[in-house]
């Protein structure tokens, strides 16, 4: 695993999630030595956790959109 990736911070929820997918596959293979299997994994991990993120943001803002539209039909 010698290329250079981006931040996992800075990856758009897509990126991040076809990058994992990749990641999951090339796991699932069995063919890379162990350094570069442990490597895959942590950035997956770092992966998964960064969608998570994402994830539980975009369903904060519409539970709190649903409750601004709640709020605005009984007001």
């Amino acid at each position: 695993m010698t290329r250079e990736m981006p931040e996992v911070s800075s990856l758009h929820y897509e990126q991040a999630r076809d990058e994992l997918v990749g990641i999951v596959r090339a796991l699932e293979s069995g063919q890379a030595p162990l350094e570069d299997t442990l490597t895959l994994w942590e950035r997956g991990e770092a992966l998964a956790a960064h969608c998570r993120r994402i994830l539980d943001s975009a369903q904060q803002r519409l539970a709190q959109a649903q409750s601004d539209e709640t709020q605005a039909v009984q007001d």
